[in-house]
């Protein structure tokens, strides 16, 4: 198997390929133009597509636009955690970071750790996933109008300058509507999509908001819930070693915080209204761990109760229960 190491930028990106162990690289621009001679350049090695992998990291949203075309000319391609490749590079002592070493340390990441290959979301996913971040922007925009309109209020501020930032509330507040109602047909005009949000929506203290989070979070197709836990910054991390390091556990804080903030309202509901999530706050409030520290651990219970509910493609019911899942 051959490896390809890209990184990617903006702008540019990076290549690197070891032909008969003798390094070749260039660099092309992030755009189809770029990806058509990247094709037309390892083309000239004689390289088998097929036996062809290309390693990138996932930089923001820099790299999607040259996987999908990787794909779509059948070439493999494998999406890399940055904090993986990153410690992988700390791993085989490579500390110089440039894109050119970079580039060379996916190649090796390609050829010694394990990884799943990537695969693009369907239409309607990748829709949806846009979507909500439409709506997540309109509405931080939203609360920082209304905020605004509140102190305007306060210091004598003109009214034309009111009135400009109502109408600025009235407008995104339409903006949002018509999200909502996109969404809405998005959702309607996909079976599994559909299926995925009336299943996560039988779990007490998930709404439609925090299902939509949910199911864009399980695309990307964890083997386990622990892994989705990790992934979202959920797992605790210990600081101990010897006797002189005793430092507090805490969670990760991997991973999207705006997900978390979207679990931590969802826990604060299921806490009250969901049996096992009470189950196990209530347990490790008993133990004396911090209200916080529960809470956490709540959140974490959440998305494996989730995992299991799409998983099994069974709904969620209040009568189940696992004397294993439910230890605190």
């Amino acid at each position: 198997m051959q490896y390809l190491g890209v990184d990617i930028s903006k702008n540019k990106f990076d290549c690197c390929i070891f032909i008969d162990n003798k390094r070749k690289a260039k660099i092309f621009d992030n755009n189809r133009s770029g990806f058509i001679k990247l094709i037309e350049w390892f083309s000239k090695f004689k390289i088998d597509v097929l036996d062809l992998i290309v390693v990138m990291e996932a930089t923001s949203i820099y790299h999607e636009n040259l996987a999908y075309y990787l794909y779509s000319e059948n070439i493999k391609v494998c999406v890399a955690n940055p904090a993986r490749v990153r410690k992988f590079a700390q791993g085989i002592a490579v500390l110089t970071k440039t894109d050119e070493v970079d580039a060379q340390v996916l190649v090796k990441y390609g050829e010694l750790a394990k990884y799943t290959l990537w695969k693009p979301d369907s239409e309607n996913l990748r829709l949806l996933k846009q979507l909500m971040l439409r709506r997540d922007a309109y509405s931080n925009e939203l609360n920082r109008e209304k905020n605004r309109l509140d102190q305007a209020k306060c210091n004598n501020t003109s009214l034309k300058i009111i009135e400009i930032i109502c109408d600025d509330i009235v407008n995104l507040e339409k903006r949002i509507e018509f999200i909502d109602s996109s969404i809405d047909t998005v959702i309607s005009d996909d079976m599994i999509l559909k299926k995925n949000l009336q299943l996560l929506e039988t779990i007490p203290a998930i709404g439609k908001r925090t299902a939509l989070v949910m199911i864009i979070l399980f695309s990307k197709n964890f083997i386990s819930a622990g892994q989705a836990a990790s992934f979202c910054g959920l797992i605790p991390v210990q600081r101990q070693s010897g006797s002189s390091v005793r430092g507090p556990s805490r969670i990760s804080r991997n991973g999207s915080s705006k997900v978390r903030a979207k679990l931590y309202m969802a826990a604060v509901v299921a806490i009250r209204f969901n049996p096992h999530i009470k189950n196990v706050y209530d347990c490790l409030l008993s133990r004396g761990k911090a209200k916080m520290s529960a809470l956490c651990a709540a959140m974490r219970k959440l998305v494996h109760i989730a995992f299991g509910v799409l998983k099994h493609q069974q709904p969620y019911r209040l009568n189940f229960v696992n004397s294993e899942e439910n230890t605190c």
